[in-house]
C-alpha cells in the first residue's frame, strides 16, 4: 500500500494526545514510503526492577511504530486496524541514551498487513530487539 497523502511525523505526533505513547515519550521521527521511525528518551520508569530496559517498554515503542506505519499505509477506504499478533526476540538491552524502531512492511494486504520493527540503542547503533506483529484491517460496517 502506498503511503497515504498528508502523512507527517507532525501528524502521527498529534495522534498520540496523552495515550500511551505520549506518556513514555514517543516521538515519530521519519515517516516514508514503506517505514515509519519512533524514538524516545530511555527514562527510569522505562526500566525494570533489575535496572534494565523492560520489555514492555521496547515492545511498547516497537508496536507503537508499527502502529503508525500501518494508519499511514492503510488502504483506501479503510478506517482503522488492530493488533492480532505480536512477536519480540530481545538482543540486547540499555539503561540510559535512547532508542530507535524502524517499521517496515512484509506484508501489505486488504485484510492484514504484517509489519517488521527493529529496535536499536541509538547511541551505540547496537540492536535491542527485532519484532514483528500482524494487523487486522478495519473496514466500515456494511448496512
Amino acid at each position: 500500500m502506498p503511503l497515504r497523502q498528508g502523512m507527517t511525523p507532525e501528524k502521527l505526533n498529534h495522534r498520540s494526545g496523552d495515550s500511551l505513547p505520549a506518556w513514555f515519550g514517543m516521538k515519530v521521527v521519519e515517516v516514508g514510503e514503506g517505514l515509519v521511525a519512533m524514538e524516545y528518551v530511555i527514562r527510569p520508569q522505562h526500566l525494570a526492577p533489575n535496572g534494565y530496559l523492560h520489555a514492555a517498554s521496547v515492545i511498547a515503542l516497537a508496536d507503537t511504530a508499527a502502529g503508525y506505519a500501518t494508519i499511514a499505509h492503510l488502504p483506501e477506504g479503510a478506517t482503522n486496524f488492530t493488533t492480532i499478533e505480536l512477536k519480540s526476540n530481545f538482543l540486547g538491552t540499555a539503561t540510559e541514551g535512547s532508542l530507535r524502531a524502524e517499521a517496515r512492511p512484509a506484508h501489505q494486504g486488504r485484510s492484514t498487513q504484517v509489519w517488521d520493527a527493529t529496535v536499536r540503542h541509538v547511541e551505540s547503533g547496537r540492536t535491542i530487539a527485532l519484532f514483528r506483529c500482524t494487523q487486522m484491517i478495519i473496514w466500515p460496517k456494511q448496512p
